[in-house]
């Protein structure tokens, strides 16, 4: 792999562009005329064609300079398509449910994703996935099932598209109230804070809180209230714990602005029509799978 530029390519591919995605497939036609395919992998890859003008100052400072730091076609950088840039459809406001994330290590990480065609069924290939290893600072939200989780409680590698969620804080129950909103004991001290979110299992007699996630809305030393209510459920006996990080069965969703990683496909042509003008055609970029 070559080197990468994590820097953005201005806003280029906005203006005179288009754009297209392809898939890898072996397509075999026998002597009879039948074809036999063969997809190697569902992921589309994006290839952007850019033809604009540009002043002088631009030129040099927003794309001759990137095109020789990045030796040409060598190293890879980031670019934005102004027609999809969002998890949540094309260029929708991220939610924190836009897609579910693939897991990386279960429990642990995850890698943020776009899939696309969820609205119909999908084909005998499944859908289409996008890897999305280069999202945008500061955009990124997480869930784990229905509850959106505090930023505090996880971190996403705008390098790599990969959300960690921070160590697993559990705490072994010896108590939960019977309220609109329960109350959890624990035998302990904890370090839990409001605002953070827990699943509850292994819980005897009050069995219908478990698998249950919930956001803290506050605590004591050894105590904390969750937005669960109990008043219903039946009469808590023993057992059970919390846990912060995703447990077996949980879904893990996300959403995102991304960028796209390329590189340069083309040499750079530039031609010198205008006085102080110069119009670039035909500078064609590929996305990376693997950048």
């Amino acid at each position: 792999m070559a080197d990468f530029l994590e820097e953005r390519l201005s806003d280029l591919i906005r203006y005179g562009s288009s754009w297209q995605d392809d898939f890898a497939v072996d397509v075999v036609r026998t002597s009879g005329g039948s074809e036999y395919r063969r997809l190697l992998h569902p992921y589309p890859v994006r290839s952007f064609d850019i033809s604009y003008m540009l002043d002088s100052a631009r030129l040099w400072s927003e794309l001759v300079d990137v095109y020789h730091r990045a030796h040409g076609m060598y190293a890879g950088f980031r670019a934005r398509c102004f027609d999809e840039y969002s998890t949540n459809g094309a260029r929708g406001a991220v939610t924190a449910f836009d897609q579910t994330l693939v897991a990386v290590t279960a429990g642990a990480s995850y890698q943020l994703v776009k899939r696309y065609g969820t609205d119909k069924a999908a084909g005998a290939a499944g859908y289409s996935l996008r890897k999305l290893l280069k999202p945008v600072s500061g955009t990124t939200k997480v869930a784990i099932g229905a509850t959106e989780i505090r930023a505090a409680d996880w971190s996403v590698a705008t390098t790599t598209g990969i959300v960690t969620f921070a160590a697993d804080l559990t705490y072994a129950i010896t108590g939960i109230s019977k309220a609109a909103q329960a109350v959890i004991t624990f035998g302990t001290t904890h370090t839990l804070a409001t605002g953070q979110s827990v699943q509850i299992s292994g819980v005897a007699g009050m069995t219908q809180i478990n698998a249950l996630r919930a956001l803290i809305v506050g605590i004591t030393s050894n105590t904390i209230t969750v937005a669960i209510n109990s008043s219903a459920f039946s009469t808590y006996t023993s057992g059970g714990n919390v846990h912060t990080r995703p447990q077996s069965g949980e879904t893990v969703s996300g959403g995102t602005e991304f960028d796209f990683p390329v590189r340069f496909a083309t040499a750079l042509p530039v031609g010198q029509d205008y006085p102080g003008w110069r119009p670039v055609e035909g500078v064609r970029l590929v996305e990376l799978l693997n950048p």
